[in-house]
């Protein structure tokens, strides 16, 4: 609470009042105080009050009906009733008409102030509740998730539809595209917003470890193992899941998972206990799952557990009408990490960007951009301040999109990075977007290899 909390002490018998605005004032509390339910309506007209100590036997206006005019004025309004006349009709009847508490005459000091402190702490935590409350439901809304082109507004439809349930969610979509991003925001609206989001990537770990890190292990599990350790499953116990590249686990964990999916419990590597766990899982690939189901590269079970709802993200080079926003969000964000007051992308410097392929997706986008602030010498970026690949023109761009595969096109421009930063995979891997396990695994699937000087 913003400052000392304010009381209202309302009794028509001065030492009551006298006593109790000086047992709280001693407290630190502000106190005012009325001898009637009419001249405590007239201060109410003036200031706002925290909470209201209010006598249930006082003439004309006694302290219940005045109970109801405050929580018309004030409907969140804290109201502990005083009385000498204790029963327990006249307590269940202040209770029912909202009512914190009541208390009866004579009281001793100590008590009516545990109680007005836990009043005043109630009245703190619905303050933050409600500001969470107002928070999540901005998240909810995806600010993060920019562009306005018809593939990402369906996006955003399908996230609100299956965000408030408890379905299995499987985002589908290139390497780069913010499968992570779209994950985050499903778990921000669900139903365990206000529980963790553990987020495992699946491909950038071998699977041994990729064992340990999901289920833990006990003291002593393997060599090094020197202390008991919770996995992600534990971790995200109440919460979601996130596992990303879940196509990249082998078929024993494949086999380990469905069964924690199925039974909703797990066991820690070199333990016997079974340890219940309760989750919502949100998967995420690069891969075609269906094309692994066929040639027994993924579990089919397994699939069909995963695959309940499924959200497709559109690549960049898809919604090219949402370049320019991203572009300026990514300049906004990036100029301040960078230190540069740079806010402006030139006409020409657009145009650049516009055709470009972008195999690595937003990702790549944000991270050329980065680069460019980095070299820029102005207060505008300038198609000098990039470096990248363009399409001579639009009809080539057309012609492109027809004859090249798309994986051709990747494939050359993984090679053409690699070869320019002479086969530094962190640097390489850095610049295109893509984390170093991810860039291994499409050098290994297109066959490239360093060139002997």
């Amino acid at each position: 609470m913003a400052g000392n909390p304010w009381i209202l002490i309302v009794d028509d018998e001065l030492i009551v009042r006298d006593s109790l605005k000086a047992w709280f004032r001693d407290e630190g509390y502000g106190v005012e105080v009325a001898s009637s339910a009419k001249e405590a309506l007239e201060r109410m007209a003036r200031q706002d009050f925290d909470i209201f100590l209010v006598d249930i036997k006082m003439a004309g206006m006694d302290g219940l009906e005045l109970q109801q005019r405050i929580r018309h004025v004030k409907p969140d309004a804290t109201v502990i009733i005083m009385t000498a006349y204790a029963s327990v009709e006249t307590a269940v009847q202040a209770l029912k008409q909202g009512a914190y508490d009541y208390i009866t005459k004579p009281f001793d000091p100590d008590d009516l102030e545990h109680l007005v402190r836990n009043a005043v702490e109630r009245q703190r935590l619905q303050r933050e509740n409600e500001a969470l409350r107002t928070s999540l439901k901005e998240v909810s809304h995806f600010p993060d998730i920019l562009g306005d082109s018809t593939p990402m507004r369906r996006v955003k439809e399908l996230i609100e539809t299956v965000a408030p349930t408890e379905a299995t969610v499987l985002i589908l979509g290139e390497s780069g595209t913010g499968k992570e991003l779209v994950a985050k925001a499903i778990h921000a609206a669900s139903l365990r917003r206000f529980m963790p989001l553990v987020t495992v990537n699946c491909g950038a770990l071998p699977e041994g470890l990729l064992e340990s890190e999901l289920f833990g292990h006990e003291r002593g599990a393997f060599t090094g193992a020197q202390y008991r350790r919770k996995g992600k499953f534990e971790l995200a116990d109440g919460g979601s899941l996130f596992l990303d590249e879940i196509a990249d686990i082998s078929l024993k964990t494949q086999t380990d998972l469905l069964r924690v999916l199925e039974e909703k419990q797990i066991c820690r590597v070199g333990g016997s206990r079974m340890i219940p766990v309760d989750f919502r899982v949100i998967a995420a690939t690069n891969k075609d799952l269906s094309a692994m189901v066929a040639d027994k590269s993924f579990r089919e079970d397994l699939y069909y557990r995963v695959n309940v709802f499924q959200i497709p993200l559109p690549p960049l080079r898809e919604r090219m009408e949402d370049l320019p926003v991203l572009a300026d969000h990514f300049v906004g964000r990036a100029a301040q990490r960078v230190g540069k007051s740079v806010r402006l992308i030139s006409r020409p410097a657009l145009e650049l960007l516009q055709n470009h392929p972008w195999p690595g997706n937003v990702r790549e986008l944000q991270n050329a951009i980065e680069r460019a602030l980095v070299v820029t010498k102005g207060e505008e970026l300038q198609a000098s301040d990039f470096s990248l690949e363009v399409r001579e023109n639009k009809d080539d761009k057309e012609a492109d999109r027809s004859t090249i595969p798309l994986s051709e096109v990747e494939k050359r421009h993984i090679e053409s990075a690699l070869h320019e930063h002479r086969w530094n995979i962190s640097q390489c891997a850095r610049l295109l977007g893509i984390d170093r396990a991810t860039l291994y695994n499409k050098i290994k699937r297109y066959g490239l290899k360093q060139k002997k000087a």
